[in-house]
């Protein structure tokens, strides 16, 4: 994981020996996301600076990159899956129209980035070619000669990007708020899946999702075999690395089943379509929790079948406590759900670092697309569920995607997430709900509810339904039944239940009623309703004083969890201030 910043419109008369610098100590404060090396760019109309996390062409790749004529110059955080089949049709295409290629022969590659693609893209077809990117990234491109400046981000918003004014008008974009947050009065999140264009002077959005309209997606099916291979390839494609790698396993269900895929691949290298072997051959896979965690015990089960190299990590309630300020002033939110699950994850992000290992694939995405969440339960029809997966998907920026970016990024480690592959998405996505609902497991009953979780309802004799039923079943006789069958677990919940409850109990002891009552009248934006949330929303504006960035972290009572409406598909679930799958009555089964 990289980090950006840029410095854009800036007049004629600008002192630029000042500037620079003041955009480098702001560059700092975010090099943890790319601790290998700086990049810095200066140009009478505009500035980039780059912090490198070297994952692909460790001894090249440098950035900003500029290209050979000096007419563009690129600094980009992410990573490119289909980069070298995108070199090979760009060349194509822009030598059959007589573009680019045709002109000046082939595009002169500065680097072996996979990122650098970028440039000739970006020239043959402008912002049209961005939707054919499939990758996690945030760029921002300048032509240094007339000072145009072109900013965008993934579709999903993997990739943590922010913008902002100064008090000159100068627009700043960098990838995380805390390089804006004392040069811009109101810093804001970039929007995923959009490209601003200063030759155009408003942000738009990119590639359109077709599978947004249920109307589209209506019978539409894909056998559990065509998922599997779907995610297999999406795995593999994100395998690409010059440096050791692993996978995040905390024993639930997704991360199970990106660690099952990778084990398949990780002995060949990606980069030259698997005909030689792996620099780094042996799968790491590691976990963390409290001790006698859930998570830690399955996580044992699947690296025993899948016979990884498992690194399982206690720590301490206390430790987790001690860590929160760190963990929320390298998160950026307040959001109870967030930090709640953060903090172990970050933890664990540190023990992974110390190891080398500098990239680790995890399974974030699962629980939105298949609905996961245990009140995808109370769906009262497949329109509303579909409505509502959709929603979750759009909202992963703010959430989980924003957690395993800044979480592992803090000790310069890069997380990246197959199952939003976009590949991936979009057949997944596609799915009538229907088929993506929960669903009686497959000869769920007496004999096998014991190990899958599954089983009869004693009260009513019918099947019991489990969440992501589709997936599951495309991983038959891959995982052991104990795990394959395994319901969900948040991953706050699954660390342990006494990570949630002593933070609760904690912030009730800290936190004195009475500046929970006037915490409307202090927090005018998104009021905590909590002790919990009132303690986290203290350290925020600590770090990131002020409304405006208050604002760039939604907000409202279990506002990771579902929007009103969805809400209304258990009542008591709506009136629960506390986001906990544990809290869907009737639903959660695990101990």
């Amino acid at each position: 994981m990289c980090s950006i910043l840029g410095i854009f419109d800036l007049d004629p008369g600008t002192d630029l020996d000042a500037l620079r610098p003041r955009a480098l100590a702001c560059s700092t404060r975010q090099r943890h996301r790319g601790p290998d090396w700086s990049g810095v760019f200066v140009a009478p109309t505009g500035i980039l600076v780059h912090e490198r996390l070297a994952i692909v062409d460790p001894a090249g790749g440098a950035q900003p990159i500029v290209a050979a004529d000096g007419s563009l110059v690129l600094a980009v955080n992410g990573e490119i899956y289909n980069h070298r089949e995108l070199r090979a049709s760009v060349e194509a295409e822009s030598a059959a129209e007589g573009g680019v290629a045709a002109s000046a022969g082939a595009w002169d590659y500065q680097t072996g980035s996979d990122c650098e693609v970028i440039l000739p893209l970006w020239r043959a077809q402008g912002a049209e070619g961005l939707a054919r990117l499939n990758g996690i990234f945030a760029f921002a491109l300048l032509e240094p000669a007339t000072g145009r400046w072109v900013v965008a981000r993934d579709p999903v918003g993997v990739i943590p990007l922010y913008w902002g004014r100064d008090a000159e008008g100068r627009c700043w974009v960098a990838s995380e708020l805390k390089a804006l947050v004392d040069q811009c009065p109101a810093p804001e999140a970039f929007p995923p899946g959009h490209v601003f264009d200063s030759a155009v002077g408003e942000l738009r959005p990119y590639g359109e999702r077709p599978w947004r309209d249920r109307s589209v997606t209506v019978g539409n099916v894909v056998t559990p075999p065509e998922l599997r291979r779907a995610l297999e390839d999406a795995v593999h494609r994100q395998l690409m690395s010059d440096v050791p790698y692993g996978v995040l396993l905390s024993g639930g269900l997704d991360s199970s089943i990106v660690a099952a895929c990778a084990a398949r691949f990780a002995r060949h290298r990606v980069e030259d379509d698997d005909r030689s072997e792996a620099w780094w051959p042996r799968l790491h896979s590691f976990a963390i929790g409290l001790e006698g965690s859930p998570d830690l015990a399955a996580a044992e089960v699947v690296a025993s079948h899948l016979g990884t190299a498992h690194h399982g990590f206690t720590y301490t309630f206390e430790e987790g406590l001690d860590a929160l300020p760190d963990v929320i002033r390298h998160v950026e939110t307040y959001d109870v759900t967030t930090i709640r699950a953060s903090t172990p994850m970050f933890l664990l992000a540190r023990r992974i670092r110390a190891m080398g290992v500098k990239m680790v694939l995890s399974g974030e995405g699962a629980d939105e697309i298949f609905g996961g969440y245990l009140y995808f339960h109370r769906a009262p029809s497949p329109a509303a569920f579909h409505e509502e997966s959709v929603r979750k998907v759009e909202g992963l920026h703010q959430f989980d995607c924003l957690r395993a970016n800044k979480s592992m990024a803090a000790w310069g480690v890069e997380a990246r997430v197959p199952f939003l592959d976009l590949e991936f998405l979009d057949l997944a996505m596609s799915i009538d709900a229907e088929h993506r609902m929960p669903a009686a497991a497959p000869g769920s009953g007496a004999a096998t509810g014991a190990a899958t979780g599954a089983g009869v309802d004693p009260a009513t004799g019918a099947p019991v339904r489990i969440e992501k039923a589709l997936l599951r079943q495309a991983f038959e006789g891959v995982l052991p039944p104990e795990i394959l069958w395994r319901q969900k677990e948040q991953f706050s919940d699954g660390v342990g239940y006494g990570w949630i409850d002593g933070l609760r109990a904690h912030a009730a002891r800290v936190v004195p009623a009475a500046e929970l009552a006037d915490a409307p009248q202090r927090y005018p934006v998104n009021p905590p309703v909590t002790a919990e949330g009132l303690l986290y929303r203290r350290i925020f504006e600590g770090f990131f004083p002020g409304d405006a960035a208050a604002r760039t972290v939604p907000g409202g009572p279990s506002i990771a969890c579902s929007t009103p409406a969805a809400l209304l598909w258990d009542a008591a679930f709506a009136k629960a201030a506390d986001p906990s799958g544990r809290s869907v009555a009737g639903v959660h089964r695990s101990g």
